[in-house]
């Protein structure tokens, strides 16, 4: 990010013409959960077509990706503004395969249960787990990570490690901010709990990504040619910096207020925030659109 030149642009077209592919974030950039934003997933959409880019979606959804894509259809989020997506539950799938027939806790809603198709380990209670795979909390409507501060006290008395399949802390639903698997992880760890997640901002999930870009592109992508879009400054845009990849900061997400008016938001608000978060941004908008 040069100081000198604006931080914020009018729409991706205003740089998409420097790279060959996109990894963009899903909840905060295409989606709030209730709502689809149309003007992103044309944003997308025209990338792939006036410029004949690859596009991965990369998210720390807790499940394997196939169901994430019905999920965006139900929004209006079209597979022509998309080539693959990578989520967290996939590369989540992977660890829990080297785990064999080891019996796990899962911590985390129904929906969820997708996630241990294709491997070998069982489901089962408490007392017999001998490792714990939180993918969010039971009733994310009602609850707050302190309702699972006893348990999770038990289990890191007994040195059980967590696989967190969800690294976000919050994300909104529709106007409201419901509590992520990241949250439960955090508090386990601050109970002295062993932590292991692969979503973002780790590395296993944008080697997947990468691999998936690549893939679809029909030849190896640099990562120099290739621009993250995110919402979140500890993991979309950590992540992605990172990896040394660069990033379109979406401003109008889960930091909106932080930034002034979401539609009209501060550059020196945001610049400084990034400063203050050793991050660094390509450019900024505060809504993805073309």
């Amino acid at each position: 990010m040069n100081a000198q030149s604006p931080l914020l642009i009018p729409g991706l077209s205003a740089i998409a013409g420097e790279y060959k592919g996109l990894l963009c974030d899903v909840w905060g950039v295409l989606h709030n959960g209730v709502t689809g934003f149309m003007q992103a997933r044309d944003a997308l959409a025209s990338f792939r077509e006036k410029r004949g880019g690859t596009v991965v979606l990369i998210t720390n959804a807790p499940r394997p990706s196939a169901p994430i894509f019905d999920q965006l259809a139900t929004l209006g989020i079209t597979h022509d503004a998309y080539d693959a997506i990578v989520t967290s539950g996939d590369v989540t799938r992977q660890r829990l395969r080297a785990l064999g027939d080891a019996n796990v806790l899962h911590l985390g809603p129904e929906r969820d249960l997708s996630l241990y198709e294709e491997t070998d380990v069982r489901l089962g209670e408490e007392a017999a787990a001998a490792a714990v795979v939180c993918t969010g909390l039971f009733d994310d409507t009602s609850e707050t990570p302190d309702d699972y501060r006893d348990m999770l006290t038990r289990l890191a008395k007994r040195g059980l490690p967590m696989i967190c399949a969800n690294p976000d802390i919050v994300v909104e639903r529709g106007n409201k901010l419901i509590w992520c698997a990241g949250a439960l992880a955090r508090l386990y760890e601050d109970l002295g709990g062993e932590v292991k997640i692969l979503g973002k901002p780790h590395a296993p999930i944008y080697d997947a990504a990468l691999d998936a870009l690549s893939d679809k592109a029909g030849a190896r992508i640099d990562k120099r040619q290739v621009l993250a879009i995110g919402d979140g400054l500890p993991t979309d845009i950590r992540g992605a910096v990172s990896q040394d990849i660069d990033v379109l900061f979406i401003s109008g997400g889960i930091h909106a207020a932080d930034f002034g008016p979401t539609e009209d938001p501060d550059e020196a608000l945001i610049r400084r925030r990034l400063a203050e978060e050793g991050l660094t941004a390509r450019a900024a908008v505060p809504k993805l659109v073309w």
